[in-house]
């Protein structure tokens, strides 16, 4: 009889270490997918930011450049339409032509272009003489030094785009040195750049 009740208690201390393990591990599979859910929407939070940097850097590209078409490309097209020499390109910012690149090209006689490139095709919508513009000796003095220059607008475009997304091109006289001046974006920060005619070397404007 003592037997029997040894045996039976023995069973049910079997049975309940039994349940204590099964319980412990539905409560272990239990803390596995909530680790394994929570890492899951970690990753797709990741995934989200990244996401959104890269949405960040198009919109900046498109926002402030026009659209797919360089500086580069824009001062190309501009001068293939209108030869001469280019000495400015931006972007339109307001109007029917916002978004559109913007080329100033002086002709041989003279006579200042403005040459509009769409943004996406690099195709040129149109070209009007600028009646605007004197053309006193500072703009003769720049034209000359342009005329000269081992780097232009667009090979000067060019090099800046390791800057950055280059927005805007133009020529300064500093005190009587003639440079290029370029507005370059990266990561939403604007820099501007004076680009020597000669060698094409960039300096940090220390204005900027």
């Amino acid at each position: 009889m003592k037997r029997n009740i040894v045996i039976a208690t023995l069973t049910a201390a079997a049975l309940v270490t039994g349940g204590t393990v099964a319980a412990f591990a539905a409560g272990d599979d239990d803390t596995t997918a909530q680790r394994q859910a929570s890492a899951g929407a970690q990753v797709i939070a990741d995934r989200d930011d990244v996401n959104d940097r890269d949405d960040d850097a198009n919109d900046d590209r498109t926002a402030t450049a026009g659209g797919d078409v360089t500086a580069a490309e824009a001062i190309a097209a501009a001068l293939k339409h209108t030869p001469g020499t280019a000495v400015s390109a931006d972007v339109d910012d307001d109007g029917a032509d916002a978004g559109t690149w913007d080329v100033d090209v002086v002709k041989g006689d003279g006579a200042e272009y403005s040459v509009k490139v769409a943004p996406d095709s690099g195709e040129v919508l149109g070209a009007h003489r600028d009646t605007d513009d004197g053309n006193d000796s500072e703009d003769r003095a720049e034209l000359a030094a342009l005329k000269g220059a081992e780097f232009d607008a667009r090979e000067i475009a060019k090099a800046a785009a390791a800057k950055g997304t280059v927005t805007e091109v133009g020529v300064d006289d500093d005190n009587g040195t003639v440079a290029w001046s370029v507005e370059t974006v990266k990561n939403n920060v604007t820099s501007e750049w004076k680009g020597a005619l000669d060698t094409g070397k960039l300096t940090q404007d220390q204005d900027d």
